[in-house]
């Protein structure tokens, strides 16, 4: 098996439009989440979230471009420019033709099916703009992508709901992993909040009207956020023989199903996923230094993750870090693994400890170091992202310090 390394990181999200802002914002424990800005939000009973203001698409991309690209599809090449970029690789010849993409989203184009039931059901017409439906689809993002960069490899897009971005970077680890393309550029992206997404949302009843606040026993719900991250995976060597900046290893992942709630999360399930990952990985426990948790701010969810969290990793449970920066850029849905790993990153590259702000109140059910509120300096030498989704669908990341 091949090593496998990151070797670029492009985001955009509630926090910043770069991986250098949201970082700076989670040193400093900034909170992304705000007043929503979007048509009719009078009407929702939610009006909070991570959006990604301050963003004028036609200022990156022109107008023939912007009928073919969704929101969420503007975010990925937003963040892929930027992974892209820093990776100092240019994809041609035996190169193009073996990379790939691989990108998760639960959601795809909401804002185009949003736009255009508006425009047939509220406004009466009878015609929609022919890219409707090359707009909207879920792979929409992955193709403009491969297309941007002569991405001629396996490229496809992975839909699991809220654990779709640590799927998809699995299954990009995986393939670099086993010789089947030595560079993969893979994350994930999504933007549900416009009107119909959120009043969606509101009708599962797990929606927080003021605050993320992971963890704390007076938390009342998750906040919806937006945005993408996206990562060069490659093979290790590759990248050390053209003297690649290597941000982080990939060194193991797994992935569980529940098979028992399409809602209600389980404990047995999310431990087999991080148990599996460190088996994975090659790793002991006491390795472990730090978890970005799924964290979403649910009373389920929360008690949930740490009663796992202490199965698996027992005593040393109690000398784990573990925190959920949604509390500051929000749920990003199918993106959230992608954002969540930048904090991994930073954890195991910089030595610094994304907080889960907006702790208010000790919780005996969530009694773990959750990091509350300010930022910690740690020697970090291997970090978990975990991703537990709707349907029972558990996916978890592990990285190692390089």
């Amino acid at each position: 098996m091949k090593r496998v390394v990151i070797t670029g990181a492009g985001t955009i999200n509630a926090l910043g439009h770069d991986v250098a802002t949201t970082l700076d914002a989670m040193r400093a424990g900034r909170c992304g989440i705000g007043q929503l800005e979007l048509r009719d939000v009078e009407r929702l009973s939610i009006q909070i979230g991570g959006q990604v203001k301050n963003f004028a698409a036609e200022g990156h991309f022109n107008r023939q471009q912007m009928t073919l690209y969704d929101r969420f599809t503007q975010f990925t090449l937003m963040a892929a420019r930027e992974a892209i970029t820093q990776s100092g690789l240019e994809f041609s010849g035996e190169l193009a033709a073996r990379a790939g993409v691989v990108l998760g989203t639960a959601g795809g184009g909401v804002s185009t099916w949003d736009d255009n039931y508006r425009a047939v059901y509220e406004e009466g017409k009878n015609r929609v703009h022919p890219f409707v439906v090359p707009k909207l689809m879920n792979n929409a993002a992955v193709s403009h992508v491969s297309m941007a960069y002569n991405l001629k490899g396996p490229s496809f897009t992975v839909s699991t709901a809220c654990a779709s971005s640590n799927h998809a970077m699995a299954q990009a680890f995986q393939m670099v992993r086993a010789g089947a393309a030595p560079v993969m550029v893979s994350g994930g992206s999504e933007s549900m909040l416009c009107f119909g997404g959120v009043k969606a949302w509101e009708g599962l009843r797990v929606m927080s009207r003021d605050a993320c606040r992971p963890f704390s026993a007076n938390r009342n719900g998750m906040v919806q956020g937006e945005g993408a991250g996206v990562f060069v995976f490659e093979e290790y060597e590759h990248a050390r023989a053209r003297g690649a900046d290597i941000l982080a290893e990939v060194s193991g992942f797994a992935m569980s199903s529940d098979a028992s709630d399409i809602v209600m999360p389980s404990k047995q399930g999310a431990a087999r996923a991080m148990a599996g990952a460190l088996q994975d990985a090659g790793v002991n426990l006491d390795q472990v230094g730090y978890i970005n948790a799924h964290g979403t701010g649910t009373a389920a969810n929360d008690k949930t993750e740490c009663a796992a969290v202490a199965d698996v990793f027992g005593h040393h449970a109690d000398k784990l870090m573990i925190s959920s920066t949604k509390s500051m850029h929000g749920h990003l849905i199918g993106a959230t693994g992608a954002v969540e790993l930048l904090a991994c990153i930073m954890a195991v590259r910089d030595g610094v400890i994304a907080p889960t702000i907006g702790y208010q109140e000790f919780d005996p059910e969530c009694a773990l170091d959750v990091v509350p509120n300010e930022a910690r300096e740690a020697n970090v030498d291997v970090a978990l992202s975990n991703a537990f989704a709707f349907g029972g669908l558990n996916a978890v990341l592990a990285l190692r310090r390089v």
